[in-house]
């Protein structure tokens, strides 16, 4: 029994980050959901014909952390 459950166990650990690799790393995939969701979450502003992204409220465009 416990020769059968390592072996359980190694090809689980070895599965499981090689097929999250593998998804991760599907194009088609990436762009379907993962930019889609993003442009969800966060819908850039439109001025014209060119994308504007803001800052957060409460910082300036012209803030860039020095003093």
């Amino acid at each position: 029994m416990g020769v059968k459950l390592e072996v359980f166990r190694m090809t689980i650990y070895l599965t499981f980050p090689v097929a999250m690799f593998w998804i991760a790393n599907q194009a088609e995939w990436f762009e379907d959901y993962v930019i889609q969701r993003k442009r969800e979450l966060w819908p850039p502003e439109k001025a014209g014909k060119h994308v504007i992204f803001l800052p957060p409220e409460g910082r300036g465009l012209d803030s860039c952390g020095h003093d």
